[in-house]
């Protein structure tokens, strides 16, 4: 697939001044417009275009029209640019391109069972047909489903009413866009509802619900004796006892009070967008920073801790993608019945743990449900005891807790959150409660681009929600 600018004319020098301002000036234009905003420069925009599209596409099974409509061009400051963006899908080599102004050309692949990955420099990554490290594991029977496989009515019309005003839109920018919402009490679904060209078994991106997932895998391992939160984190280049880092442990990683110094902002090109969308080892480029504070000391969001957990979790169960998924699907998604599921991976062989997940809605609920019981699930221990009570508590006076978040003290006032309500939670409104005194999982996804990704929105629902239950008692 290529772009190629047309010019006209009869003499050779109007045919050069054409394609110098068909080529040239606009990408020079959009440089400036990226430039003067001091954000993403050009290329790792182009990145993210190429590998939400391609994602979106070759996962989701959504067109790619609607996963531009919906996830990139709301975003600040593309209107600005929408009109040099150019993106185009190749179905039969599932290859997206997208590039501005005809330049800063970005390349992302699908990979059958490793979802899509970004093309860095010359040597693109293996083709789906030929990946000999990824197991196919056969389906087994779900002990117990949470719904039949038609979308779940709600049959309380305080439950509808609360769904309607979850999708419900205003007449001005930004728009909510929710996608889906799914309700479970006592491992049942009792509501759901799904906005056009999404179903009940659409693989939706997590962003950072993923990291929530990453802690259910360091439980698992913990259950397992294999790590412990409190040991030093077994990163090779850390080892040393002169190397301030070495005492930095997995309990840091997991409460985001590890130190490094990775920036991450979600508003200019900091050093986790550069992770992201520039790094082929994006571990590697995590372990490399240097503290800024001591372990332990302050809290601070990065997705950087994630992605070296994520590496010590590859490391811990075999060292290669094959390994992640086969332990993964054997001591988390099958025993929840979790089906449609895509962990994507860099070219490291290294989950994209803090980012890079997808599931369906309802797949998202069954996650919830561990955390609902305990840890539990069909009369198996999958976490150990005591850890959804490790990964709900505080971390310092922060919100957050390990892999969870418990909102602000205002937020959870103003929407009466119970006092063990706490959440997975992504960028663009994706968000799954877990509330175990209620034995209640709410889950809530979409594209939302205004202030909090319609964070108020979801304490309504969960608000209103639980009113309904409390009453029916």
């Amino acid at each position: 697939m290529s772009y190629r600018a047309n010019a006209s004319g009869q003499h050779w020098r109007r045919r050069i001044w054409v394609i110098v301002a068909v080529m040239v000036v606009p990408g020079a234009i959009v440089w400036q417009v990226f430039h003067s905003r001091r954000e993403f420069p050009p290329s790792a925009f182009t990145a993210f275009v190429s590998r939400t599209i391609c994602s979106g596409t070759f996962v989701s099974g959504l067109t790619p029209n609607q996963v531009y409509a919906d996830t990139i061009r709301p975003m600040r400051g593309v209107e600005q640019i929408n009109w040099a963006l150019r993106y185009g899908v190749d179905l039969s080599s599932h290859e997206v391109r997208a590039s501005l102004g005809g330049l800063f050309e970005s390349i992302a692949v699908f990979r059958e069972e490793l979802g899509c990955i970004l093309v860095h420099g010359d040597a693109p990554p293996r083709p789906s047909n030929t990946l000999p490290t990824v197991v196919q594991l056969a389906p087994k029977p779900v002990p117990e489903q949470i719904a039949g496989p038609s979308v779940t009515e709600p049959a309380d019309p305080r439950l509808r009413a609360a769904l309607d005003r979850a999708f419900a839109e205003s007449d001005q920018a930004p728009l909510r866009r929710t996608a889906a919402v799914v309700v479970v009490r006592d491992g049942r679904i009792v509501a759901e509802r799904y906005a056009p060209g999404y179903r009940v078994d659409t693989p939706l991106l997590g962003w950072s619900v993923t990291k929530s997932v990453v802690n259910a895998l360091v439980g698992i391992l913990v259950h397992k004796g294999v790590l412990s939160v409190d040991n030093p984190a077994p990163v090779p280049g850390w080892r040393e006892a002169s190397d301030p880092r070495h005492t930095l442990t997995i309990n840091n990683l997991l409460r985001m009070t590890s130190g490094l110094n990775i920036d991450e902002t979600n508003r200019e090109y900091d050093a986790v967008a550069r992770m992201i969308l520039a790094e082929s080892d994006m571990a590697g480029f995590a372990e490399r920073a240097e503290l800024k504070e001591p372990p332990g000391a302050k809290w601070y969001y990065t997705s950087g801790n994630t992605l070296i957990l994520s590496r010590i979790i590859r490391d811990a169960v075999g060292g290669n993608a094959r390994d992640v998924i086969a332990f993964a699907r054997r001591e988390l998604f099958e025993p929840l019945g979790m089906r449609n599921i895509t962990l994507e991976f860099d070219a490291a062989d290294t989950p994209i743990g803090s980012t890079y997940m997808y599931a369906s809605a309802r797949d998202w609920a069954r996650f919830g449900a561990l955390f609902v019981n305990d840890g539990v699930m069909n009369g198996r221990r999958i976490l150990p005891e005591g850890w959804v009570r490790y990964s709900s508590s505080q971390t310092l006076d922060s919100p957050y807790a390990a892999g969870f978040w418990l909102g602000s003290k205002r937020w959870r006032t103003q929407w009466r959150m119970p006092s063990d309500a706490f959440f997975a939670s992504g960028l663009l409104g994706q968000r799954v409660m877990i509330i175990p005194s209620e034995r209640l999982v709410i889950v809530r996804f979409g594209n939302s681009h205004g202030p909090g990704y319609d964070i108020q929105g979801f304490g309504q629902l969960v608000s209103e929600v639980v009113e309904v239950f409390k009453q029916s008692r």
